[in-house]
């Protein structure tokens, strides 16, 4: 009989949840809580050894629970599997960035640069590559969505309670956005090629936990002995990365990967809540309204992802 963990992860979703925007949104919202659950960690633990912990652990049980994982490799043409080492070392260069950003700039400032920057890069990569043009709603909803993360971010700034921005986070955090964007696209394009979602995803991941584990033995790990640290870990790895990569595996299925990487701008939403309402964070009115109109973006890019699926 399978334990209740292993039947969470294989478990395949109703499929009125497989198509549309809905399994990308749903990971979103799981990865909001990522820079909010890192923050929970116990004091002193390093940035870089949560992400790459719950990388390492959620990554190999992603492989090991997808189906097809074990035999992709074989099945991919030698461009593919080129395409599958690029993706995973793009996945591993996550956590790399994006946890010491948070450590630097705060969960929120990270969260927005990361994901704000992952659908420019995205819509760029796609084009230079061939696979998809940006179209000219896709290019307004996500710059509405861009804006709104904008203000979100920048609004203590205006009402003149901002802190010195840390140009080495910035730049960590735009590293995240790049990675993100590498890996989207590759799992788009192996995916659309006729590959497994679950195989893809499985092996990305499987890949990108082997590759950080070395990082992950060499960096302070103590924290992990204590309770709080195993459960935030044990939560990344279950619900941030082999849940939500899942979930967003079977999206890309249905949705061109500069869309998705634009719909994951849900996530800032998702972290800028939780900030005020578990770490006490306080937001100006210039961030809700940039929460308005992150959500009012996201609302047309659903409906470009609607119209793509049509053709």
């Amino acid at each position: 009989m399978p334990n209740r963990t292993t039947s969470l992860i294989s478990a395949r979703p109703d499929a009125r949840l497989l198509s549309g925007p809905a399994p990308i949104l749903i990971s979103a919202v799981l990865w909001g809580t990522t820079g909010t659950a890192s923050s929970l960690a116990p004091a002193g633990a390093p940035a870089a050894a949560i992400g790459c912990a719950g990388l390492t652990l959620g990554g190999l049980l992603l492989f090991l629970t997808s189906r097809g994982a074990r035999s992709l490799p074989a099945g991919c043409t030698r461009r593919e599997r080129w395409l599958l080492v690029l993706g995973a070392l793009a996945v591993a260069g996550y956590p790399v960035t994006f946890y010491p950003a948070v450590a630097r700039t705060g969960v929120a400032v990270t969260t927005v640069i990361a994901l704000g920057s992952a659908p420019v890069f995205a819509g760029l990569l796609a084009w230079i590559t061939g696979q998809a043009r940006p179209t000219a709603r896709w290019t307004t909803a996500t710059a509405a969505a861009v804006l709104g993360c904008t203000l979100l971010v920048l609004g203590p700034e205006l009402t003149g309670h901002a802190t010195p921005m840390d140009l080495t986070g910035v730049g960590l955090a735009a590293g995240a956005g790049l990675s993100y964007a590498i890996y989207s696209l590759i799992g788009g394009r192996l995916i659309t090629d006729g590959h497994p979602s679950d195989a893809v995803m499985g092996v990305l991941f499987g890949g990108a936990g082997l590759l950080v584990l070395p990082l992950v033995l060499f960096l302070d790990m103590q924290w992990l002995t204590a309770t709080r640290g195993a459960a935030v870990a044990g939560y990344l790895a279950l619900f941030t990365v082999a849940l939500a990569y899942r979930l967003y595996g079977y999206g890309l299925r249905h949705t061109p990967a500069s869309t998705a990487t634009s719909l994951t701008l849900a996530e800032p939403a998702v972290a800028a809540v939780l900030g005020v309402a578990v770490l006490g964070e306080r937001l100006p009115a210039a961030s809700w309204c940039g929460l308005a109109v992150l959500a009012l973006g996201l609302v047309f890019i659903s409906g470009d992802t609607d119209r793509l699926k049509k053709h």
